[in-house]
């Protein structure tokens, strides 16, 4: 699979090639649901997906995952030495990180804005020092940076059938849903590492703190105050996904099913975490497998339909200029999925 989809996106250099294969295992090992949910798009466009989320996974994990114990003034220089390292790549397209290389080489494919990635780094950084937020406009901010971005960045390579400006406040709000529900889903291990996403002002309309999230935790008990919180949040979250939908049909038909599988499973961890009555300083809530299978069965319908329809455009084309098909169909992917 991975030498197909680098031999149609024409990536030929060897090393190149080695960098972007790393990227697909990164994603593969941290991002299951929109590692598999890429599958669904034309072959030629999976590599760069995998060179833009390996870049954010490889960031994040410096941020939350630089060895046991590392202090902050460590994570602050590795944080400081990609910074030099993307710099260096953005402008001459060569690096010696490989997951830079890739991301550097797809930036210049996509014509992607640079200054997306530095926004993307100054989020990196505050989450360094930054523990909560005061109110739902600090965690936007913040988010800008560590999530709208992402939908930015994606937009060039899904494509769009409307000018890129009208599709991009929907792209934004849909990488800012995806991480709201990763916040929501993950309360318990964000408290763990010291962070607290949940905005301070929604948790005290509902009576609750940083010390009452932490009483629960350590304990295991419930709290109805807390349950009411986590509510208010996943209606404030389902509210973006609201703000995102309209961008779907605005994207190319080949990418469409890739961005409505992840956009539904996305939301089905929402549902995951409502039916199990919002326990997630308890134990993480995860979308049931025969669900996962579900989607992914319609997503692999809609490629195929995407496929017949491309292939009906250039039968009608007189230019015979060949039209981007999504790649075969392959059902193992529902059980993948799932």
């Amino acid at each position: 699979m991975t030498e197909r989809e680098l031999d149609a996106a024409g990536i030929t250099d060897p090393v190149l090639r080695e960098a972007y294969d790393h990227c697909r295992r990164l994603n593969a090992r941290h991002g299951r649901t929109y590692f598999l949910a890429t599958r669904l798009l034309p072959v030629e466009r999976r590599p760069a997906v995998h060179a833009l989320y390996g870049f954010a996974r490889w960031a994040d994990d410096i941020v939350d995952a630089l060895g046991t114990g590392a202090d902050t003034a460590r994570r602050d220089a590795e944080l400081a030495a990609l910074e030099r390292e993307l710099a260096k790549g953005l402008r001459d397209g060569e690096s010696a990180e490989p997951v830079v290389r890739a991301l550097a080489d797809t930036a210049r494919r996509y014509g992607i804005d640079h200054a997306h990635f530095a926004d993307f780094m100054t989020a990196m950084r505050s989450d360094l020092v930054v523990t909560d937020y005061a109110d739902y406009a600090a965690l936007r901010r913040y988010m800008h940076g560590s999530a709208a971005v992402i939908g930015l960045q994606m937009l060039p390579v899904l494509g769009t059938v409307t000018d890129r400006e009208t599709a991009a406040p929907h792209a934004a709000a849909l990488g800012v849903a995806f991480q709201l529900t990763n916040f929501l889903r993950d309360v318990g291990e964000d408290l763990d590492r010291g962070r607290v996403y949940l905005p301070a002002d929604l948790l005290a309309a509902h009576g609750v703190d940083r010390e009452r999230l932490r009483w629960s935790r350590d304990t295991g008990r419930r709290d109805p105050r807390i349950t009411s919180a986590l509510r208010a949040f996943e209606r404030l979250t389902r509210g973006v996904y609201r703000q995102a939908a309209p961008g779907l049909p605005m994207l190319e038909p080949v990418s469409r099913p890739c961005i409505r599988t992840a956009f539904v499973l996305y939301g089905g961890i929402l549902d995951a975490v409502a039916e199990d009555g919002y326990a997630v300083l308890h134990r993480r809530s995860v979308v049931p497998r025969r669900r996962r299978a579900v989607v992914a069965a319609d997503g692999l319908a809609r490629v195929a339909a995407a496929r017949l329809r491309a292939r009906s455009a250039a039968a009608r084309r007189p230019d015979g200029v060949p039209v981007t098909e999504a790649g075969p169909v392959e059902p193992r992917m529902v059980e993948e999925v799932a």
